[in-house]
């Protein structure tokens, strides 16, 4: 079987390959830093809502960008191979961008999956995937489940 971990170049031909035989692709994105059961519960649930979900995560100096310096805890390889050990995830590629907007534009996703604490407005390419007859899916959170409550937890250890 064909490596889960998709790469740029590899990408177009894998999504033209679902999309003739039929599948529905939904997609959704993050970090996936220090797995926990709030990032599996939500990848369970964003897979079934297509046939196959495909899962673009933050390349290490991504998220530097938008959470803390030191984070992510676990670097991207390890975080991706993770991810693709999940019976619910049947592919997952990294993305450097600040959004996923571009993977998001090549993959035309069914669906957009996203965590509940976002707003519609607020998804980036959920205007794109609504005006090509897609849809915008948002999950409720498993409170009290987050890596940054983990870490916290960690340091008072």
């Amino acid at each position: 079987m064909a490596s889960k971990i998709l790469t740029k170049n590899r990408l177009p031909a894998v999504v033209r390959r679902l999309k003739a035989q039929g599948k529905r692709i939904a997609f959704t994105n993050g970090t996936f830093d220090i797995l926990h059961l709030g990032h599996v519960t939500y990848l369970q649930k964003a897979r079934t809502f297509a046939d196959v979900l495909i899962v673009g995560v933050n390349t290490d100096r991504s998220v530097k960008t938008y959470k803390d310096p030191n984070r992510p805890v676990n670097p991207q390889q390890d975080r991706i191979k993770v991810l693709t050990a999940l019976a619910c995830v049947d592919y997952a590629i990294l993305f450097n961008d600040p959004t996923p907007l571009t993977l998001i534009q090549a993959i035309q996703p069914e669906v957009l999956v996203k965590g509940a604490d976002w707003a519609i407005k607020d998804i980036v390419g959920a205007r794109e995937v609504i005006a090509w007859g897609g849809k915008v899916k948002r999950i409720p959170l498993v409170k009290g489940r987050s890596s940054t409550r983990v870490i916290k937890i960690l340091k008072l250890a």
